[in-house]
């Protein structure tokens, strides 16, 4: 049986092919080498697989993952072989080529990734031939959930929200000034806890105007920082993949037209097509 991971800083989509052709879909959170131990991946792994699939069956094993490059690719290939023992293929690379073979199939174009991180590339039909690098949650990830969470942390924390607002923040998350700088600076994935308050902008009850500004700002960065330094990009259209690009697609569908760039597929997820590439493959 083959089994196939889309794995982002939140959460896994994973796919597995039976030997009759059947698929079955299921979710885990997130792994991201950067921001999770070794141990702890492998009991999480391991415990979300198990209530879905044996893992022993697996025979083929296909693993895109946030952060799964560089040195980082061997750590994840050690934790996925603890897990999936009996695997005679095993294959760990970045979830941008995820993005890409999922987005583009064997064609050529442009791709990008906006969810709780970004990512960006151009992609020949086989590989990724140019790369920008976001730099990160810290220095980077413009456009991302990361760093609109990262906004909306600052303007309550700065007293810069609306009073209508900020009412609203209050009443849905209720975290304190200090609990907040504690789980940004102490806690493990910082980037995955801002995250989580770019849904809030969708809030029925959320100013409108704060929300789209607050959005289509960092939009406005993720080009002007990402996708225009990629030099003749005007010429690609905009493919991308994530919550974010996909909850907040009016917003960069306005960004889009300011930049010259035309839309392409923009899909929340993409493990089926992702899956259609491996079957076509």
């Amino acid at each position: 049986m083959i089994l196939i991971a889309d794995s982002g800083s939140t959460k896994t989509d994973w796919c597995l092919i039976k030997n009759s052709g059947k698929s079955l879909y299921f979710k885990s959170e997130g792994y991201n080498p950067y921001f999770f131990a070794k141990s702890a991946m492998i009991e999480s792994i391991r415990s979300s697989i198990s209530v879905h699939i044996d893992p022993m069956e697996v025979a083929t094993l296909y693993f895109y993952g946030a952060g799964c490059e560089a040195d980082k690719t061997g750590l994840m290939i050690e934790v996925l072989s603890s897990v999936f023992s009996n695997c005679k293929q095993l294959y760990a690379d970045v979830d941008l080529l995820a993005a890409a073979r999922g987005l583009l199939g064997q064609k050529s174009g442009f791709a990008a990734i906006l969810g709780t991180g970004t990512n960006t590339c151009i992609y020949d039909g086989v590989n990724i031939v140019k790369n920008i690098d976001s730099l990160g949650f810290i220095l980077g990830d413009e456009g991302s959930g990361g760093a609109i969470g990262k906004r909306i942390l600052s303007d309550y924390l700065r007293n810069k929200m609306p009073s209508s607002v900020r009412i609203q923040f209050e009443k849905q998350y209720r975290f304190s000034a200090e609990e907040i700088i504690h789980q940004v600076y102490i806690e493990p994935m910082p980037n995955r806890f801002c995250a989580q308050f770019a849904k809030f902008l969708n809030h029925p009850e959320v100013d409108a105007d704060y929300s789209y500004r607050i959005v289509k700002t960092s939009f406005q960065q993720f080009f002007e920082n990402l996708v225009s330094c990629y030099p003749g990009y005007t010429a690609y259209s905009f493919n991308c993949v994530g919550s974010i690009a996909y909850h907040f697609k009016n917003a960069l569908l306005e960004v889009l037209t300011e930049f010259n760039m035309k839309p392409g597929l923009i899909i929340p997820s993409l493990i089926e097509e992702l899956v259609a590439y491996h079957r076509a493959k």
